[in-house]
Formats: structure tokens, sequence, C-alpha cells
């Protein structure tokens, strides 16, 4: 990577992949938090790694495509590519280190402590590496396959994310040095369980101490783990794609053999290997971290599952809406219920399964129900809503999937989806050109006495069954007679040949979306002391939005936001920001819901809700189809403002971004956390709701 100039940095504009790692480090220290139970602890450990193979996959793969193309082109806060990716590894390595020294000194011990010992080959019994060597040769030899690298052997092709070791070899006869490259199987479990519960050992520690077995008659010189990550991001453009799904199976073939981004190595390694390695990937010294803990801590996610509650936070339950279950208990239909009054669920502190599934169930089998049309932005592996959806398209009923192929990491669960879809009778479709649908919308049609009725579903998160018992989202269920149209309107739009539609409750990116955001920031600057904006989202790194958020403050508004990770604005910065706060929350659910609240919102005093799938991204509002649904019900609006209020209380555990642009962590009292104040107070609500008479 060539030199970086030193620039001046525009301090208006915090950098994008910064403000990521800044959440990422968060992550980490929920981690190092020793008031967690201890598997909660790991697990956030696990997080952390890998979410940074993801950043490296996507967002520093493309600053290195940048450098390689010689764009010079600087981001809003001042940087040029190169000196992002400068910045980057500073950063990286100081996090690294900072997770080795929790996982070695504090994690594995107090594992130990609690009696689940991970333990080096070393540590091990005589019987126990009996065992182990006894297992090794009958389940780990016969798929492992050293490749030597030597005049008729070039350097092997090094797999995105696979764990390795680095060998070196030497011929006792001749003196002759050799590499070699093992690779660890990913299709054996990472920790390698002893025998009557004597704890686990690490899979390549199993395969660095049988290596004479794979090398016989030859000197082991050296053996490091070592692990590379690769550019996985799709580089496909729709209009060069007459057949998307094939092209989009093309692309994950090609994704293995992306460009190496970066070089984890063993901290023992020798510089010999270590310059080996980076030659013959193509990689400069800035793209290699060392590691003192394991490699791929991804892999603590095996740990995280053992059966031990006494390490691990109390479950809470997901309630079932109480209208639901009355309905559910007197044998009537979910559209019954849902035709009386809107239903407002929020996830998972309410159940997925018995108010998003259960809609989408029931319509597959209702025989009243005509047409289910959805869109499909990530699915789980066992979707209970694709199978419903297949059961309602072998009902005869008229079924369309609108399925985004280009879900990131997504792909290939979708293509997958896709094509069943298809074979069981599903319109099957993709979208508009040039957009990813990240819209999450579900219209039912349904014929009853008084004629055809449309019921809806609009929510914050994605139809993913897995996904909504760990993530934070909002959803209504509507018989609203407006929204079905906005939402038939918009299916069309999406579907057919149909110029873009007026809606009334909602908007709509890439269209009105932006600009009726910026209308009412600036509106609510407009009413200076009296502006009150109030915003829950995942993301805010759009410099436009960034710039009115700015005025808005300058004029008297209050600006308050809850962002759970990337924010390049700069709060509390006197004559620019004085009136506006940014906190961040995690927990044990990932906040994931986007709430809008502008006090003053349709010019009479009257505030404005929005919730939807929407964040203040250039992405979002410019190359994506999203979709905010106005929240009109005076009873809906409370409960959102609850949201809000135990989001932005001031006794609760957060972080805070101040104007130096460092986020301090500040906890009151941990059992004070929004997410348990939310829990309880769902379950006091529903609890309430069914015991009236």
């Amino acid at each position: 990577m060539p030199a970086s100039t030193p620039e001046p940095v525009d301090e208006r504009f915090l950098n994008r992949e910064l403000s990521w790692l800044d959440f990422n480090e968060r992550v980490l220290q929920m981690g190092e938090d020793a008031s967690l139970p201890l598997l909660e602890r790991v697990k956030f450990c696990a997080i952390f790694s890998s979410n940074l193979d993801e950043f490296y996959q996507v967002r520093v793969a493309a600053l290195h495509d940048q450098v390689a193309a010689g764009v010079s082109r600087r981001g809003p806060d001042g940087r040029s590519p190169g000196q992002q990716l400068l910045a980057i590894a500073d950063r990286v390595n100081a996090l690294v280190r900072r997770q080795d020294d929790l996982v070695t000194r504090r994690l594995l011990p107090s594992l130990a402590t609690a009696g689940l010992r991970v333990v080096t080959w070393d540590d091990l019994g005589v019987e126990q590496a009996k065992e182990l060597s006894a297992w090794f040769e009958a389940r780990v030899f016969p798929v492992l396959t050293p490749l030597a690298v030597d005049p008729a052997h070039p350097f092997p092709y090094i797999s995105n994310l696979s764990l390795n070791l680095a060998v070196v070899v030497r011929d006792p006869e001749t003196g002759e040095r050799r590499f070699a490259r093992v690779k660890v199987p990913e299709s054996l479990p990472r920790f390698v369980a002893l025998p009557e519960g004597g704890g686990w050992v690490l899979l390549e520690e199993i395969i660095a101490a049988k290596l004479d077995t794979l090398f016989v008659g030859m000197e082991i010189v050296e053996h490091r783990a070592f692990r590379v990550t690769r550019n996985a991001d799709l580089s496909l453009e729709d209009e060069d794609a007459e057949d998307l799904l094939a092209a989009v199976e093309m692309e994950l073939r090609r994704r293995r053999f992306g460009r190496a981004v970066r070089l984890e190595c063993d901290e023992r390694i020798s510089a010999e290997l270590v310059q080996l390695l980076l030659t013959e990937l193509d990689l400069d010294p800035e793209d290699l971290s060392f590691h003192r803990a394991p490699l791929a801590l991804q892999g603590l996610f095996q740990l995280t599952s053992i059966d031990r509650p006494d390490l691990r936070d109390e479950p809470w339950v997901p309630t079932t809406p109480s209208r639901l279950a009355e309905a559910a208990e007197a044998g009537r239909s979910i559209f019954s219920v849902v035709r009386e009054r809107d239903v407002l669920v929020h996830h998972p502190y309410e159940s997925f399964a018995d108010s998003v599934e259960e809609l989408i169930r029931q319509a597959s089998v209702d025989p009243k129900v005509l047409t289910i049309k959805t869109t499909l932005y990530r699915t789980s592996g066992d979707s209970p809503i694709a199978r419903a959806l297949i059961e309602a398209a072998e009902r005869r009923k008229q079924v369309v999937a609108l399925v985004e192929l280009k879900a990131r990491f997504d792909e290939e669960a979708n293509v997958t989806w896709a094509k069943r879809l298809e074979q069981h009778g599903v319109h099957v479709m993709y979208g508009l050109v040039g957009l990813k649908t990240h819209a999450k919308c579900v219209l039912i049609v349904r014929e009853e006495d008084d004629g055809l009725r449309r019921y809806v579903h609009v929510g914050t998160g994605n139809y993913n069954s897995s996904t909504a018992r760990l993530y934070e989202d909002l959803g209504l269920m509507s018989a609203d007679p407006v929204l079905g149209a906005d939402l038939a309107s918009l299916f069309n739009h999406l579907t057919g040949y149909s110029r873009e539609q007026t809606y009334e409750r909602l908007l709509d990116a890439p269209r009105t979306l932006r600009p009726r955001l910026l209308e009412l920031i600036a509106n609510e600057g407009a009413h200076g002391e009296r502006g009150h904006v109030r915003i829950k989202m995942n993301a805010l790194a759009d410099p436009e939005t960034v710039e009115a958020l700015y005025a808005a403050s300058a004029q008297g508004a209050r600006v308050e936001l809850v962002v759970r990770s990337i924010c390049c604005l700069r709060p509390g910065v006197a004559g620019l920001s004085d009136r506006v706060t940014v906190r961040s929350i995690l927990g044990r659910y990932l906040e994931h819901s986007r709430i809008y609240r502008f006090a003053n919102g349709h010019g009479t005093g009257e505030p404005a809700y929005w919730i939807g799938s929407a964040d203040l991204m250039p992405r979002n509002l410019d190359r994506r189809v999203e979709v905010l649904l106005a929240i009109d019900d005076a009873a809906q609006r409370e409960r959102l403002d609850r949201v809000l209020e135990e989001c932005l209380a001031p006794d609760v555990p957060r972080w805070e971004l101040g104007a130096d642009a460092q986020w301090t962590r500040v906890v009151p009292d941990p059992a004070l956390h929004s997410q348990r104040r939310m829990h309880d107070a769902v379950v006091r609500a529903n609890r309430r709701a069914a015991e009236r008479p």
C-alpha cells in the first residue's frame, strides 16, 4: 500500500470505518464486562471476531480496491483511501491486543475455574493423549492434505477465512528446508471434547502435535497458525445480468478467489515465514496482525452452547400479545383480531412466531385468502415463512416473493430458497434494476363477506426466525384500507411495470424518503427551541442528513439520537451541534428497530412518528428500496414513546459520544438496562390485558 501524505481532516464528520471500529470496540467491552455471565462474555468476544471478519471482507476490501485503482477521492472526513487503511490497521492491532488479553488472561482462566477447561496438547495426561491420537488417526488424518511448496508445487491457494498451519520441514539427509501448508478441516469441531468431561483441546493443537504422521521422516522445524481474509463482496451489476439468479450463483463461486486483504498469524511465527506469506499473498505489513490468543475466535460460539444455565443470562421467554393469545384460545383467526384494531408487536419481547409467522401460516391455509405477497431480504435456513409460502402456492393461492439475492452473506441461502419457491409454484421476483430491496412488507388479500380486504405487515426487521429471537424490532399488522392500498401499489411497482406511486402512509426510498426526512428535520429547526428530533437507528453516515441535523441544532432544536453502530456526526460542538446528543445501547439483544419522531412533524404542533427498515446511510436513502411507515394511532405512538424514553433515560447503561469523538461508557446500574425494563414492561402489559374481564 503506498504511503499516504498527511492531510487535514474535516472535524465536522467522523470517519465511517473508524466509527464502525468504535462500535466493535463496544462489543469487545461487553466481553470485558465482569458483571455479565461468563458465557455471555464469551459470546461477545466471538461476535467481535465475526464482525471484524465481515468488516475486512467488505469495507477494507473496498478501500484496497480504491487504492489499487488509483482512486484518491477523499471521504466526507477528508481522509483518502490509503489514509483510512493506515488508520484502520493501527486501530485493529490495538483492539486485537485487547481481545487477546481478554481471552488468555480472563475468559479462559474463568472458564477453567468454572470447570470448563481449554487445554493444550502438553497439558494432556498419557491416557488422554493416547485416546486423542486414536481419534486423530480415525477422524482427522484421512481428511488432511499437506501441500508442500517446491519447484514442482507452487504456493497453494489459501481459501477465505480458513485456519491453516504454516509448517517448515527439514530433510535430515540433505538439510533442505521446505514450506508446507496444512488446512485445518472445517468439517470437524474446533474445540475437541476430551473424554469424560475433561475439557477441550483445539483441533489445530492436535494436528500440530501429529505433524510427524504427515511429514514422515522429516524434521519439523516450525509450525504456526495463520489465517487469510479475502474480498468477499459481490461485484455484480444488475444491468450486466440477463439472468440475475445465475449471475449471483457465479459470483458466489468466485467469492472464494477474491483478493487477500488481511493476514493473521500466531505471534510466535518467524520473520521468515511472515515474509513468505506476505509476499505470496501480495499483502503489505499494514495488512498483518499478530495474535497471542488462538486465531478465529468466532469459534468460541461452540462453547456458548454448553448446557450451563448458571453461566448465562436468565432466559426471557417471549410473550404472545394478549389479543392474539385470547383469539387463539377462543379459536378465532388472527385476521379477526387485526380487523378489529391494528397490532403493534415488539420483538423479541413479543413472539415473532406467534404473530408474524402465525399471520403468514394462517394465510397459507385459509381458504378465503387469495393472494400473499412478501419481501424476503434475509431468511433462516429452515424458514417457517418460506415453507408457508410454498404451502400457499400448493393450495393454488397467488403467492409472490420478492427475494433479494444480493443480501450480503445471505446470497447463498436466498438463492436456495428462490429456487425452491419457484419449484413449488411461487412467483419469485428479484426487485428493481440497480436497487436492493430492503423493505420488510407483507400483503395478504382475503375474500370476506363485505368484499376483498387487505391485511398487511410492515416491520423494521427481517422475516428470519433465527434473528427474530435475537434482534430487537418492531412490526405493525393492520387491515387499514389506506395502508393496504399503499402496499398494493408498492408491490405493483416492484414486480410490474408502473410509474412510481404516491403513498398516503409510506415514505419510500430512493424517491420520497430522503427529501421528506430532510424536510421534517428542517421543520424542527424552524421551530427553534420548541423543535425536537428523536431518532433510534442502526447507523448515521449520510453527510446531507448530518448537515441537516447540525442546522436544526444551530437553530435551537433539540436532537436526541440513539445509534447502535456507525455515527459520523460529532455531537456537543459549540456553535455546531450544541443541542445534539448521541448514545449507543448494547445488550443481550441487538438493537435493530428504527424509530423516527419529529415533535412538530405535521406543521400543526402534532408529532410525526415513523418506523421502518431505513437507516440514515447513503445506501439506504439512495440505492435501496426502503419503506418507512407513518404511525398515527395514539396508543401505538405511546408505545413508541416508551421505547424511546427507555433508551434515553438518564439511568440506563449506555455509551455516550462526546465532542472529542470518543465514546464513554456510562453504567449507573446494570440492573436498569433498557432491554430489561422493556421486557418487564411488555410482560406486565400483556399480563394486565389478559387479566381484564
